[in-house]
């Protein structure tokens, strides 16, 4: 490596996940050719790569903030196209940073020309998911498992529910950061253990938990949600009190598979699918989204949720390149239905090119992964550069519709490392 050169990681080498970065390179020749490269390794032990090639200014600086990059994973202006694009060589794999306790540790580099040249410099940089202060709790009391996120301060903090599909901390530890009490539980296993139904009862507990705890100042919850688990949220939204935001992101209008119960009682049957009309492309990967059961069809009406019941506000998202589920119709029946009834109790939010897997921006995007309820591959769809956008255009959505309809007081809302 040389001395002279530099390369430089703003405002710092540690910083939260979902915190952009301006990475910068000085000390070049005039016009030199490099390349900027990325790699890090997830929770599950796969390797992620990304590179790109810049050319230096005519006093040596390359800003990937001002710089288009001329090749390589993405072309173009990209400040964060090295995370985004980062990918992995093994095929249907899915990108595992799940853990709150985990930094996500991405290496940065800078070589000599366009391909396999001489290592110039390097910088590591630390992307936590839990901010300083912020209190992480395991809970597993019998009525629910999850783990509970409180920021640091007296609050009042507004409350929220983070249903995911399985055991997934980043996206409630990084609310938690934003001034949220949030509380994480998956919908598809208990205990560890697959389920074959959903109960209701679960979540109401877990509402309940949630307005109990001492920092909490919101009248209700929020509940954060996709695929699965949002047709759940509706549900709760439906049938259970003390819910007054909702967001669902490419969630269906149905009750999706598994059956639902409330204080005993069948309340939804589940909206099936048909692995026969699933196409599956060369790689062995499916897209789901064409095997669901049509949820208008009159045999299927029983499994359309009853929203118009529900008083909370919500949030509707649809990514319009969607291959899991066929969001945007899901999204339109949901609308469609609510103003039937004269609500007006909701907005919508749709990304052209986007796919299924919005999540906390700056993770790497993946196309396809194992899905376990299809026992087998899946495409989840998504331009990489346009879906990596949708992401920070929706975080920063979602924390606004919180703050308007959990109101309860000044949040904190910058937790430091």
């Amino acid at each position: 490596m040389s001395s002279q050169i530099r390369l430089r990681l703003l405002p710092g080498v540690r910083c939260l996940f979902d915190e952009p970065i301006q990475v910068k390179v000085a000390g070049l020749k005039p016009r030199q050719v490099v390349s900027v490269r990325a790699r890090a390794t997830d929770e599950g032990g796969l390797e992620f790569r990304s590179s790109a090639t810049y050319k230096a200014d005519g006093s040596g600086f390359i800003h990937l903030d001002r710089d288009p990059s001329l090749g390589g994973s993405y072309v173009g202006v990209e400040p964060m196209g090295l995370l985004w694009s980062l990918k992995t060589n093994s095929l249907h794999r899915r990108f595992n940073v799940d853990s709150s306790l985990k930094p996500f540790v991405v290496k940065f580099s800078v070589h000599e020309g366009e391909g396999e040249g001489r290592m110039l410099a390097e910088a590591t940089n630390d992307r936590f998911k839990i901010g300083e202060g912020v209190s992480r709790v395991p809970l597993k009391d019998g009525s629910f498992d999850g783990v509970l996120f409180t920021p640091p301060g007296k609050g009042p903090f507004p409350a929220v529910l983070d249903l995911s599909s399985y055991t997934f901390e980043r996206r409630a530890s990084l609310l938690a950061n934003k001034g949220f009490v949030v509380l994480a539980l998956p919908v598809m296993t208990v205990n560890d253990q697959w389920v074959t139904e959903i109960h209701l009862d679960r979540y109401e507990q877990a509402v309940k938990f949630l307005l109990q705890q001492p920092k909490v100042g919101s009248k209700g919850v929020g509940i954060i949600s996709r695929s699965k688990a949002g047709d759940v949220a509706a549900s709760l939204a439906t049938f259970v009190s003390g819910i007054e935001a909702v967001v669902m992101i490419n969630s269906c209008c149905a009750n999706i598979i598994l059956p639902l119960y409330y204080k005993g009682q069948h309340v939804l049957p589940g909206l099936m699918f048909d692995m026969e009309k699933m196409p599956v492309v060369e790689s062995g990967a499916g897209m789901s989204r064409y095997a669901m059961n049509n949820p208008l069809a009159e045999e299927n009406k029983s499994t359309l949720i009853p929203i118009e019941q529900a008083e909370a506000r919500f949030l509707f998202v649809a990514a319009e390149d969607d291959l899991s589920l066929d969001s945007k119709t899901y999204m339109n029946i949901l609308v469609e239905r609510l103003k039937h009834h004269g609500k007006r109790n909701f907005e919508c939010v749709s990304y052209p090119g986007a796919g299924h897997i919005l999540e906390p921006p700056y993770g790497a995007h993946y196309a396809s992964s194992y899905h376990r309820v299809f026992n087998m591959p899946v495409l989840w769809g998504g331009e990489p550069r346009i879906h990596a956008a949708a992401e920070v255009h929706l975080w920063k959505k979602v924390q606004e519709f919180f703050r308007t309809h959990l109101s309860c007081g000044d949040l904190q809302t910058k937790p430091k490392l």
